[in-house]
């Protein structure tokens, strides 16, 4: 079942939302060459502490950290470690926060010192993605209509669309439904509804979208060692259209 939120509950995921994307600037400020993602980590952990919200990944389902940090060919849910990041990585730092019990999530990809021309391509239009798909999220129009959007902006850029990591309800819990991926046709799938909240989170490969796990069972890698990118906003669905939660 889909868990409709009232616009008193929207307005609280936004008080999360806030304190994720200020988060997200002091970020951008921390990544360079020589820092560690564990450093960023335990950055993350102590400026939600100090603004009234708490980490929601750390001990979920297992995992150890409060950040997921994901560098270069790493799609997602990669470990935070002490291994300084070099001049030329790209890292997408992921985070799930509550706030007085309602949860918000967002990504960013960043460039770590001067990277290539390549990567600098990766992460615009991956971004891109997003920003083209956000506006298309309104009532009425079914989730194929959005991630229309996100497919074909990748695809005519030539590059693949992940299909086994998924977009996803969120509300007082991380994962509600509807979960879905992030490709589809216009008119397909579920329609959009006054008070859905769920988060619209492309993971776009330089290469083909095939991905695979590493032992921890967290660390999803793309398949071939191309590079990875991700934006991540969780989006409420209203009458005036859709309200971005975690965005400044």
């Amino acid at each position: 079942m889909i868990i409709l939120k009232t616009p008193q509950q929207i307005a609280k995921m936004r008080k999360a939302g806030q304190v994720l994307a200020r988060c997200h600037q002091e970020i951008a400020k921390l990544v360079q060459p020589g820092v560690s993602t564990l450093y960023i980590n335990d950055f993350v952990e102590r400026f939600l502490n100090e603004n009234g919200a708490k980490q929601v990944t750390k001990g979920y389902r297992g995992f150890p950290f409060a950040t997921c940090a994901s560098v270069n060919d790493v799609i997602a849910h990669g470990f935070p470690d002490d291994n300084p990041l070099k001049n030329g990585d790209i890292v997408k730092m992921d985070i799930v926060c509550s706030y007085d019990g309602w949860m918000a999530d967002s990504c960013y990809t960043y460039a770590v010192g001067a990277i290539s021309s390549a990567a600098e391509r990766l992460i615009k239009v991956t971004r891109e993605c997003l920003d083209h798909a956000i506006p298309k999220a309104v009532i009425g129009n079914s989730i194929g209509d959005v991630m229309y959007v996100v497919q074909n902006h990748a695809e005519a850029a030539g590059y693949s669309v992940v299909r086994d990591l998924l977009g996803h309800g969120i509300g007082q819990s991380l994962h509600e439904k509807p979960s879905f991926d992030h490709t589809g046709r216009p008119g397909k799938g579920f329609k959009l509804k006054e008070g859905m909240v769920f988060t619209i989170e492309p993971m776009i490969n330089q290469g083909g979208p095939e991905m695979y796990i590493d032992s921890d069972g967290w660390t999803a890698r793309t398949w071939d060692g191309s590079l990875s990118a991700q934006f991540e906003h969780t989006i409420a669905i209203t009458k005036d259209g859709p309200i971005v939660l975690t965005q400044p």
